[in-house]
């Protein structure tokens, strides 16, 4: 399913794994290399390679050339249409409990 020219199904897959997760939450603070970025974890590099081209992949990193440094930077567009697709949902959501309140309090 494409989304505001995201795919948002390598989004979410990108989302599901909580190495990735955690790469995405250090790079809010600003853009960081591999060696910075697998500091934290008890991985290897290439291994911290393969999570960083799955988020590129999915969009939501980009990697640049700094000289020698290939920095990672955040890139939020594909969260926002991650969250306006959830956010349909939870209106739908919030009114189906709305209902079920309602029916709820009937039955007291």
């Amino acid at each position: 399913m494409k989304l505001e020219g995201y795919e948002l199904d390598s989004v979410f897959a990108a989302l599901a794994d909580p190495t990735r997760r955690a790469i995405l939450t250090r790079l809010k603070a600003g853009e960081a290399t591999v060696t910075e970025l697998a500091e934290p974890f008890q991985m290897s590099q290439p291994a911290i390679s393969k999570h960083l081209k799955v988020l590129e992949r999915a969009g939501l990193i980009t990697r640049g050339r700094d000289a020698q440094r290939r920095p990672c930077r955040l890139r939020a567009e594909p969260l926002k249409a991650a969250t306006d697709w959830l956010e349909r949902y939870r209106q739908d959501w919030e009114v189906s409990f709305r209902r079920l309140d309602g029916l709820l309090d009937e039955l007291k």
